[in-house]
């Protein structure tokens, strides 16, 4: 159960009023007690994440959410923090309680849910209870949607809610396939991987490796080196390989030594296409290289991590722009969920790869930019253009 990352994993997240059974829900769901249950409203004060395995799925992470009727200054934080994980979620879960006439939370937490393009599931909880019938045609009318229902005291409803989570993750267009049409079975594939300061120490970082399983899975042949051994690895070969995939930080290096007939892209944007919106990233390098020298840009990075010396993002990347586009640009970095909701102050956003955010995530940020009208990018596509080799690389 932990051994898929959580970025790789079908994000649920359980929204509704407090005291409703969320709670419950995610216990029985999850096979064991994740979260605290209490006839106490508002119990659940902090978004609780736990990694699932569920038929149909397989290995997913869900979500219980604080109660958005929550009230006072902290009820409204809570609030909040509950409406930012609908940003995450691959499928949100409104779970309904007694009807009371009016459904004005729930039809504007629906509402919300609906102009984020988000699958949802309708369930009335608790139905264990008498006039359960009744309350789920009530909010079958109220919602005009269809409605399951569930009791995590006798789990009815449990497979008919397990069989409509199933279907919604066969349908999600999720790209699994990390190379996609770059490769077939037997093409010889160099990977080229930093071994810096900035590299952890005893690990391959997670695009490499998601990339390199990938290959595999594929029945291509990875070969992985070192920048300063590509020449020789290169010169090993009785035949070019079919593809180059390099850590973009020494996109510019690894472009020189790549054969003409090799083709070439990074990880990072590799991550682009699987992670996110190519088309909106392309867009924004084009944006990125006509900036003005007092432009403001905001380097997005998905972990939190402690930077290094050498760190890319905080370091190397910042250097690359002002050394191409002035040194009187102002750069902002955020890490992790810390992404501003108001991006109106920046002329363009540079997000990393992505590789600890699910898709629906990274995907929630080029929205939010674009209907603010900032263009967004991502790390490889922009040190591509930067450094003048865009139109060399492979971008699907």
């Amino acid at each position: 159960m932990t051994s898929v990352a959580r970025s790789n994993r079908y994000h649920i997240a359980i929204f509704g009023r407090r005291n409703v059974g969320k709670s419950s829900l995610v216990n029985y769901l999850a096979g064991q007690s994740v979260s605290i249950v209490s006839d106490v409203a508002g119990t659940t004060t902090d978004t609780v994440w736990k990694n699932i395995e569920l038929p149909g799925v397989g290995a997913a992470v869900i979500a219980d959410t604080a109660g958005f009727d929550d009230v006072g200054e902290l009820g409204s934080m809570r609030v909040d923090a509950a409406r930012k994980v609908l940003a995450r979620a691959d499928v949100a879960i409104l779970l309904l309680g007694e009807y009371d006439g009016s459904a004005v939370l729930e039809k504007e937490w629906l509402a919300q849910i609906n102009e984020l393009q988000l699958p949802v599931i309708a369930v009335v909880g608790k139905c264990d209870m008498q006039g359960s019938e009744e309350r789920v045609v009530l909010w079958q009318e109220a919602l005009g949607c269809d409605v399951l229902f569930f009791s995590a005291i006798n789990g009815n409803g449990r497979s008919a809610l397990l069989e409509r989570i199933a279907l919604l993750h066969r349908q999600d267009d999720n790209l699994d396939d990390i190379t996609h049409s770059l490769v077939k079975p037997g093409d010889v594939v160099v990977l080229v991987m930093p071994q810096d300061a900035s590299a952890p120490k005893g690990r391959i970082i997670q695009p490499q490796v998601q990339t390199l399983r990938n290959l595999l899975d594929k029945h291509c042949i990875p070969l992985c080196c070192a920048p300063e051994e590509l020449p020789r690895l290169l010169q090993s070969l009785v035949a070019p390989p079919q593809l180059i995939i390099t850590d973009s930080q020494v996109f510019a290096m690894v472009e020189k030594l790549t054969p003409p007939e090799t083709r070439l892209t990074s990880f990072s944007v590799l991550m682009a296409r699987h992670k996110g919106d190519i088309d909106s990233f392309r867009s924004g390098a084009n944006a990125l290289l006509t900036l003005p020298p007092t432009a403001r840009v905001l380097i997005a990075e998905a972990c939190s991590h402690i930077p290094q010396n050498e760190d890319i993002g905080r370091v190397k990347l910042p250097r690359l722009l002002r050394s191409k586009l002035g040194e009187e640009l102002h750069v902002d970095v955020v890490g992790g969920n810390d992404f501003p909701d108001d991006l109106t102050g920046y002329d363009i956003v540079i997000h990393c790869g992505a590789c600890m955010f699910n898709r629906r995530t990274v995907l929630s940020r080029v929205r939010q930019a674009k209907a603010q009208g900032v263009p967004i990018t991502n790390y490889g596509i922009a040190i591509a253009a930067l450094t003048g080799i865009l139109d060399r690389v492979v971008i699907l």
